[in-house]
């Protein structure tokens, strides 16, 4: 079977982005010099600005240099999963730039004083001990998965994207560390 110049140069892209993953300098310059121009037309697209695009293509590499070696060269092409990342993160930049319009804070209404007393806030500081003394005990995937979800607010699918794992793994750490956690509290109950 023939090779033709297109496998030849995903085959080129495949090998400098697996070299770059071993924190290749020289593979990594030359990873940028065969993408950017894609990645920032997606960047570009999304964004509909060329700063902003030149923002996030920053950004992507930064990605691209920290997650390289987590790319399966049998799950994806280099060049879509390249991709993948700058139309995420264009999208991520998309998202944070759109503005809530918010009423003067002399338009609020005046909130009444819902502070707990001293007893309530002993009792929840009792529990917060307890609660920390058992994320501690729990692996440490599993502990700041279940810190970022629930804690930061961050989903699932965010979760996993920061550290560079499939969503079905992200999802696991949370569960099993909810299960582990449920039996530490339980015990300390």
């Amino acid at each position: 079977m023939q090779r033709t110049a297109t496998d030849d140069a995903r085959a080129h892209l495949a090998g400098v982005l697996i070299a770059t993953g071993s924190e290749d300098r020289a593979a990594f310059r030359e990873l940028y010099r065969l993408t950017s121009a894609k990645l920032f037309g997606i960047a570009l697209r999304i964004c509909g600005d060329r700063q902003a695009a030149e923002d996030v293509l920053h950004d992507v590499y930064l990605i691209i240099w920290r997650r390289a070696g987590a790319w399966e060269p049998g799950r994806a092409s280099p060049i879509t999963w390249l991709a993948t990342i700058a139309r995420n993160r264009a999208i991520d930049w998309q998202r944070s730039q759109r503005v809530r319009r918010a009423a003067p804070i002399e338009d609020a209404p005046d909130i009444a004083d819902t502070a707990p007393d001293a007893e309530a806030m002993l009792m929840a500081s009792d529990g917060s001990h307890t609660l920390q003394d058992c994320l501690r005990e729990l692996e440490g995937r599993q502990s700041e998965a279940i810190r970022t979800a629930f804690f930061d607010g961050v989903t699932y699918a965010e979760l996993a994207e920061r550290r560079g794992v499939p969503l079905g793994t992200a999802k696991s750490w949370i569960r099993r560390g909810l299960a582990r956690l449920k039996e530490c509290l339980d015990r300390a109950a």
